[in-house]
């Protein structure tokens, strides 16, 4: 500091407070095909194997909130879940690698929980095809670090190529002029705190909703990602796409505040959209369509039907496996020397034989001549019965004597045992 005017200074008398700049370090994936995988240049995937045998892919991913933290805004019933949009997402994705644009079906089986601390790996398996063409599909998660627990199935599905027809669809609304003559607004003010309330936290990601109008039974929407969100890497941002589902749960047609259960007739025509001018036209039994373009009014996405499902807090977080849990179905045999100490009747008929026991025809008869310990039902139907028709008596039987057993307490302290004959256990 020679010759600089510099000169030693006591220190300050309070203690020194620091404060980091530095950026949060975010997970990166390594080189797929430096691990003999091939590269996958996506948001929601890293990479995919393709099987010596066979024509299917196997894609494979890691999401956490520190890999992905934007999936954090996009809370339900106290839960980080993979929005279904992301779903639709991830299967065109794997869709495009294998020469599929469509998504002929996409059914969700279970919510994916991204957890607070650690990683969830995903698995998106696509089959070969079959003579139409189509590849079957399905998505897998378990948790990391821990390679004893199961793969849980989120969803499965149907891949097939966009038909001439469908590609030569129009928009089939005017998505220049804006809004459509004769909808009529739908106030959006504060509808994100309205959402909240019934279980939907979603954060500034994505808070897309713009604006609403409704024309019968028609709902109109834009929809735009946040400032700083950029659409690039995906084919539909999934936050863009969930908001355009907004508008129906504004628009009252949301089932209170259904999660995307069953999607169908997916396709995807435009890429890297940062806004949205959608409509949503309502159908039979709760589903809806929807179209959506961009300002210029080029089609960007089409659903030919979504139906949608509500979801309680314990389904929300019901996918996330526990160690030591019950996953099978298999019989368990009654022990064979407490079976003759039992007090049994039987309740209808006897198709099957099961001896000479006391017989009672409905349970009312059986209350009034005393419950003993053990009541066995058969549950039969005509051999030569259509399958469909003897599932539904027998289901619809079994599930009357339940109800009406529940209900009265003379039979609380006795069983009732459901007999059947040729059944096979799934797991």
């Amino acid at each position: 500091f020679e010759g600089t005017g510099a000169k030693r200074i006591d220190l300050p008398t309070y203690a020194f407070h620091h404060q980091h700049y530095w950026p949060p370090v975010v997970a990166r994936p390594g080189d797929a095909a430096g691990l003999g995988q091939l590269a996958v240049a996506h948001p929601l995937l890293g990479a995919a194997v393709e099987p010596a045998e066979g024509e299917g892919l196997l894609f494979t991913s890691r999401l956490s909130l520190a890999s992905h933290p934007w999936l954090a805004d996009h809370a339900v019933m106290g839960q980080v879940l993979l929005p279904g949009t992301a779903f639709v997402e991830l299967a065109l994705r794997a869709g495009d690698e294998v020469g599929c644009d469509r998504v002929e079906e996409l059914t969700l089986a279970a919510p994916l929980v991204i957890p607070e601390q650690g990683a969830v790996q995903v698995q998106v398996s696509v089959g070969g095809p079959d003579e139409s063409g189509a590849r079957p599909l399905a998505v897998y998660s378990r948790p990391e670090g821990d390679a004893g627990l199961p793969w849980t199935q989120h969803a499965t599905g149907t891949l097939t190529a966009v038909s001439a027809a469908t590609a030569a669809l129009e928009l089939g609304f005017d998505a220049v002029s804006w809004p459509p003559a004769g909808a009529e607004p739908v106030d959006a003010t504060d509808c994100y705190a309205g959402f909240t309330e019934i279980g939907f936290a979603y954060g500034p990601v994505f808070q897309g909703l713009r604006a609403v109008w409704r024309r019968g039974e028609e709902i109109f929407a834009e929809v735009a990602l946040p400032e700083g969100v950029e659409p690039g890497g995906f084919g539909l941002h999934p936050a863009l796409l969930d908001a355009a589902l907004h508008a129906a749960l504004l628009a009252g047609s949301g089932e209170d505040g259904g999660l995307p259960f069953s999607w169908q007739g997916v396709s995807l025509h435009a890429t890297g959209a940062g806004v949205l001018r959608v409509r949503l036209t309502l159908g039979e039994n709760g589903t809806m369509a929807l179209m959506c373009a961009d300002p210029a009014g080029g089609l960007v996405a089409r659903v030919e039907s979504l139906v949608t499902r509500q979801v309680s807090a314990e389904r929300a977080g019901a996918s996330r496996p526990e160690h030591d849990a019950l996953f099978a179905v298999d019989w368990v045999a009654a022990p064979a020397a407490a079976a003759g100490e039992w007090e049994v009747a039987l309740l209808g008929a006897d198709p099957f034989g099961l001896g000479d026991l006391p017989g009672h025809p409905d349970l009312a008869a059986l209350a009034e001549a005393g419950v003993p310990q053990v009541v066995l039902a058969p549950l039969a139907v005509e051999a030569e019965t259509p399958v469909d028709e003897a599932t539904r008596a027998v289901t619809a039987r079994a599930l009357a004597l339940a109800q009406e057993w529940v209900t009265d307490d003379r039979f609380a302290d006795a069983r009732l045992v459901f007999v059947t004959r040729g059944a096979v256990a799934v797991g």
